[in-house]
């Protein structure tokens, strides 16, 4: 895949030449959809991975329509063999947004489901691992290149019910701490976000297995929990800063979120 001519930049951060590629993982919906739209705004070609690929091809027509640049392919993540073979096509790239990811249930440490706390380490830290290794070097490689994280504040805290999910965002935040450690003085920045509580239209209705009742009850009495916009906002200010500034990790939570179990509710 190689970058056609640039969509007029909506920022005054527009990427440069070199760097005018985007891929973002989990493209399908909320977050990543929402992001992949704004970072076509900014002035990138957008390259959607999601393992659905009836989803990202509508986004990518959207986008196209908006008069912006994506292409879609789809890709599973935690296949090691297809992200290898994804990465050939590109030489250089300037952003990934690691966004795929996800919860299953919120059972207890004592009954918690090993193949569900296995199923959210595979994607939410072996994926991650899978792409940010396979394309590190087409991110070097365009002399600016910027890996972005998104984890969650359950990678910073814990609360009952979360441990599996917790633990795999734990150990996605410190993949992206770890990375930034080995990779100083490569012209690539790592930038982790880490959200709070964000009402999507799938997050907590994955997470309890298509129980529409208790994916209500996260955001009951929320008044305005974030949305998958503003954390697209939040990614996309990153990535467009100079250079030269790295948000080594931004948390990003609603006003009525003081931490992972303070939440104010109006009920």
């Amino acid at each position: 895949m190689t970058a056609a001519a640039p969509a007029a930049s909506a920022v005054s951060g527009a990427p440069a030449a070199a760097s005018r590629i985007a891929v973002v993982t989990g493209a399908s919906s909320g977050i990543g959809a929402a992001t992949a739209r704004q970072l076509a705004t900014a002035g990138y070609r957008v390259v959607l991975t999601a393992r659905r690929k009836d989803r990202i091809e509508t986004l990518a027509e959207e986008i196209n329509t908006a008069r912006g640049q994506a292409t879609a392919y789809a890709l599973d993540i935690t296949d090691r063999a297809a992200v290898d073979e994804f990465a050939t096509a590109f030489k250089t790239i300037g952003v990934l947004v690691n966004n795929a990811g996800g919860a299953l249930g919120a059972d207890p440490v004592a009954s918690g489901d090993p193949a569900e706390w296995r199923q959210m380490y595979e994607t939410n830290v072996i994926g991650t691992l899978n792409i940010t290794q396979a394309l590190l070097p087409a991110l070097t490689a365009s002399g600016d290149g910027t890996v972005v994280v998104v984890s969650s504040t359950a990678g910073h805290g814990t609360y009952e019910g979360g441990a599996g999910y917790v633990a795999a965002k734990h150990a996605e935040h410190v993949l992206a701490e770890t990375l930034r450690l080995e990779i100083v003085g490569t012209p690539v920045r790592v930038i982790e976000i880490a959200p709070g509580m964000v009402k999507t239209d799938e997050f907590a209705l994955t997470r309890f297995g298509g129980d529409t009742e208790k994916a209500a009850s996260i955001y009951a009495g929320v008044a305005e929990p974030l949305t998958a916009d503003d954390i697209a906002d939040t990614i996309t200010w990153t990535v467009t800063r100079p250079s030269h500034v790295n948000i080594d990790l931004l948390v990003v939570r609603p006003r009525a979120q003081a931490s992972n179990t303070k939440v104010h509710r109006e009920l």
